[in-house]
């Protein structure tokens, strides 16, 4: 979150936050905090970040009641109690917020909240009026900082002063240009090091896509004088508070204000006329972003471990078969110790070496009756793992992925979960209602598709009914999908359409066709002791899926 955006979300704070009374605190996730403040017309609630890579403040829809126990919840809930929000201070282009609360509006501030939105520096800070640090969210020691370490009853220093000049409409152009062509820089690195408050985001936003890498002794004068007809309308944007949203299709990013001559590289969604609007759109942003980065993070962390699961269980079968196939040797064993004991007169030593060898030979009879079951339970524990992974790589939600991480835990007998966060997340979803993705045929039948253990045990027991059908990719890996034929009658292309999912929801979706195999669901068996979700079954008819030709069916049925 660059200066621009900030100043954008600031000038709608001020229309609707002044006054506005504190509420609550909760620490939703281990860097922000979520604050709810009340004015005369609703409540609104606030998201402080101080994360590294995206570090913000917003406004979000109300959350879920979440992190109230947290020690900055509680120390901003007995700081804040009582108090109004009645200033909110932006010094410049500086990137830091000061909310200032007092007990009445025209009352002097006691408590001061402190937003620092510098990259991996960033921090959140209490206050009280003597700007003495009561609480903070990130201790900064000496070690760690020589210029600014910083601690509870620590006296507050503000950031060191910004390099560069401020920005000003004052400014002629030439002594614009005369700026930035003090040292031979790329263009978009001169304007960085040259002004504060330009950001990378901002570079891009002012310059066309190669200008950045030109140096800045190689622009002609007309593209000085664009870029300066450019740098004036943003500086006249941000003074006069004109602000509206647009997202860079191409995913690199948002923008507040409105680029001159820029609407075909990033079209224009002007922000409607409603309060807020800036905020909510960031909070859409940042919200989906974040969503997509700890999937992709949670996602390999499972791969992960699934990874290691399914060689661990590999190897232990490997060895179990190994066991297997020394039995016949048994008989080996016991040729050779018949042989020593035939002589006329055996020795004391041969008869002990053939008291020995059919010791052997029995105990490797023996192991069969020990390492069968063994075995199977360790190659159905390998078909659940390759199961899991195949659903994880198709998984397109964080609930889903840990839905899948409560299943490996059950799966590999851990009782708890490495991180009291994961426990949490754990349990809420195993706490939810199974909900397998349903569809509806072209004649209207229902389609269930399983996406995890827990789901494919679901619909194909605990849901089926006498007449349903059951679907499954054959050999490989993937989810259940159930016809709920005893509905109504199925017709071809309700058959071809399950079986082209079942296809599509396998280890196989890659291939052009995928044999798949239909059985009623009275011919499905519960294998004991197996991973839910497991069965065998008879009487199967096989048909042909096509992976591909199942997505129109999912794109038609999109919400």
């Amino acid at each position: 979150m660059d200066v621009t955006s900030l100043k954008a979300v600031l000038a709608e704070w001020r229309t609707c936050l002044l006054p506005s009374r504190f509420e609550k605190a909760q620490q939703a996730s281990p860097h922000s905090i979520q604050i709810a403040l009340r004015s005369l017309e609703a409540c609104h609630w606030l998201e402080l970040s101080w994360q590294a890579e995206a570090a913000r403040v917003h406004t979000i829809a109300p959350p879920p009641r979440h992190g109230e126990g947290s020690t900055l919840a509680q120390q901003l809930q007995h700081s804040l109690r009582g108090l109004a929000l009645i200033c909110l201070e932006q010094s410049g282009w500086e990137r830091v917020v000061r909310l200032g609360f007092a007990r009445r509006p025209d009352g002097a501030i006691s408590r001061w909240l402190v937003v620092e939105l510098m990259g991996r520096h960033s921090n959140l800070l209490l206050l009280d009026g003597e700007d003495q640090v009561i609480a903070l969210a990130r201790q900064v020691k000496p070690q760690q900082s020589r210029l600014r370490p910083i601690g509870t009853g620590d006296a507050y220093s503000p950031p060191p002063a910004l390099a560069g000049e401020p920005p000003s409409r004052g400014e002629s152009i030439t002594s614009w240009q005369r700026r930035l062509c003090l040292l031979p820089l790329p263009l978009g690195r001169a304007l960085a090091s040259a002004y504060q408050g330009v950001s990378p985001a901002l570079v891009g936003q002012l310059l066309p896509n190669p200008w950045a890498n030109l140096p800045v002794d190689q622009l002609a004068a007309d593209q000085w004088q664009l870029l300066w007809q450019r740098w004036q309308h943003w500086l006249s944007q941000v003074e006069t508070n004109q602000w509206s949203w647009q997202v860079d299709p191409s995913g690199g990013g948002y923008c507040c204000w409105q680029p001159e001559g820029t609407p075909d590289r990033i079209p224009a969604e002007l922000s409607p006329p409603e309060p807020l609007a800036i905020n909510r759109a960031m909070a859409r942003y940042y919200g989906t972003h974040l969503e997509q980065q700890l999937l992709a993070q949670r996602r390999q962390q499972l791969a992960q471990r699934l990874s290691h699961a399914t060689a661990k269980e590999a190897r232990d079968g490997q060895d179990l078969q190994s066991r297997l196939d020394a039995v016949p040797q048994s008989e080996g064993l016991q040729h050779q110790a018949d042989g020593l004991l035939s002589q006329q007169e055996p020795t004391r030593e041969c008869i002990a070496t053939a008291q020995k060898l059919y010791k052997q030979a029995r105990k490797l009879r023996r192991s069969v009756a020990a390492i069968t079951p063994r075995l199977e339970l360790h190659q159905q524990r390998l078909a659940a793992l390759e199961a899991s992974l195949t659903y994880l790589e198709q998984a397109t939600s964080l609930a889903e992925i840990e839905a899948l991480a409560s299943e490996l835990d059950e799966l590999l007998g851990h009782g708890r979960a490495t991180q009291p966060a994961n426990r949490r997340q754990r349990r809420q979803a195993a706490s939810h209602p199974i909900q397998p993705l349903q569809l509806q045929s072209s004649s209207g039948l229902v389609l269930q598709i399983g996406r995890n253990h827990r789901q494919n045990e679901w619909i194909a027991f605990q849901q089926a009914r006498r007449g349903d059908l059951w679907f499954h990719a054959q050999e490989l890996p993937g989810s259940h999908v159930v016809l709920k034929a005893s509905e109504g009658l199925a017709s071809d292309a309700d058959l071809q359409a399950a079986a082209d999912l079942a296809a599509h929801f396998s280890r196989g979706r890659g291939n052009g066709r995928v044999p798949v195999v239909m059985v009623p669901v009275e011919g499905l068996q519960r294998i004991p002791g197996a991973a839910a979700g497991t069965v065998r079954h008879r009487q199967g008819e096989q048909f042909w899926g096509e992976p591909d030709r199942a997505l129109s069916l999912l794109r038609a049925q999109q919400p």
